[in-house]
């Protein structure tokens, strides 16, 4: 096991000023849950996940549940009066390995803390080898109603030099096991630009996401991080990094299936069927919602107030037991600040953002943009909104920069 170094050098004060807290409950508030375990480590992931081999016997499952009640309550303490959640979504890691009983006790603990809104949306991600029929039915009876599976291809050579462990058919049946559990709303993640897959072979993972009659699909271009097993692969010439002209065509062609399947772009890396098949608490942080991040390196933002937790298990539940909150940073966001972030997550919505939120640089960009074919027209000059061409989302984080 790695040694312990110092996360932060300071403590964090665990308060929020005033200004961050007038006006909560009157925007969206969400719970973000971070559960750190994964039975194996993917070869192109750097999230904050550790395999049981990483960890020593003070960093359980069942630590990390205290934990994540004692920063519950603590949560309670610094919100005042905490608003009734509006979505919850439990990602990691693997939330699907805490098992059934594991993830009700989760949702128990917000639901003691914070109260449901009547139509909360309670979201937990899964990977399917680590579900069955009954794992589906116990969570949905648990008030699970939308599940996230990481499906990332159907082609096996693809998966092998992801590091996914899952059979290619598993995903699909599991979207329809979750379905037959009860479950109206199922998303599945496609990763697209693996070093090695063929058009073939990204077309057989669409044709399965379609067998799997979901109503959401997330598709993410790969991005290699440095420190990853991939990256390194990557350098030592191993396998090719992947290119940006296959990158474009592949978003066009998975665009393209979709959308003639009935799934729309809401988001440049997100489909769905209908309104309510959006994931809304996606959609709360790229609106500039609430939320409380709750587990190790889980990040919260309150009223233009961000802070972030300390990364390790051991550390986390060491610091809660003790007392003391597990932030491991924090920051004010400044005017600026807020005015990017507005900027770039917004655009990135197919309802475009509001014209009215640009300076007049901005909109001289915007009006240029729209003339280059990167926003469309029609909307900017009728409804004064930004909104994405086709190509605009091809080259939506170039076009962030120029509108600020």
């Amino acid at each position: 096991m790695p040694a312990l170094l110092p996360e932060t050098t300071t403590p964090v004060e665990s308060a929020l000023p005033e200004s961050a807290l007038e006006g909560l409950g009157t925007r969206p508030f969400g719970v973000y849950v971070h559960v750190p375990f994964c039975a194996t480590r993917c070869g192109y992931c750097d999230f904050n996940t550790y395999t049981a081999g990483e960890l020593d016997s003070g960093s359980s499952p069942q630590s990390w549940l205290e934990g994540l009640k004692r920063e519950f309550d603590l949560a309670a303490r610094v919100l005042g009066k905490p608003p009734a959640v509006d979505t919850v979504f439990v990602g990691g890691g693997t939330p699907s390995l805490l098992g059934a009983d594991g993830l009700r006790s989760v949702l128990d603990a917000v639901r003691d803390t914070f109260g449901l809104a009547p139509d909360a949306e309670v979201t937990t991600e899964s990977n399917p080898e680590s579900t069955s029929p009954e794992f589906f039915a116990g969570i949905r009876d648990a008030g699970y109603n939308r599940i996230s599976l990481g499906m990332q291809s159907a082609a096996r050579h693809v998966l092998k030099i992801l590091d996914r462990v899952h059979t290619p058919g598993r995903p699909v049946a599991a979207a329809e096991e979750a379905r037959a559990a009860g479950f109206e709303h199922v998303n599945l993640d496609v990763i697209y630009g693996t070093p090695g897959e063929r058009t073939e072979d990204l077309q057989a993972s669409l044709d399965a996401v379609l067998a799997a009659g979901v109503d959401h699909v997330s598709a993410y271009a790969l991005i290699v991080e440095e420190g990853t097993a991939l990256a390194r692969r990557i350098r030592r010439g191993e396998l090719p990094a992947p290119d940006d002209d296959v990158l474009a065509a592949d978003y066009e062609m998975i665009d393209r299936v979709l959308a003639s399947a009935g799934l729309r772009w809401y988001e440049v890396s997100n489909w769905a069927t209908s309104e309510e098949a959006r994931c809304r608490h996606n959609i709360g942080y790229w609106r500039g919602g609430d939320w409380w991040g709750a587990g190790p390196g889980a990040h919260s933002h309150v009223g233009g107030v961000r802070w972030w937790n300390v990364k390790h298990p051991a550390r986390y539940a060491a610091s809660l037991a003790a007392g003391e909150s597990p932030a491991a940073g924090r920051e004010l966001l400044t005017d600026e600040d807020r005015h990017l972030e507005r900027v770039m997550l917004e655009l990135r919505l197919s309802e475009g953002l509001p014209l009215d939120a640009l300076d007049d640089d901005g909109r001289a960009e915007a009006r240029a943009a729209a003339a280059e074919g990167l926003l469309d027209q029609s909307a900017l000059e009728g409804q004064g909104r930004a909104v994405l061409t086709d190509r605009g989302r091809l080259l939506a984080d170039g076009l962030v920069r120029r509108l600020t």
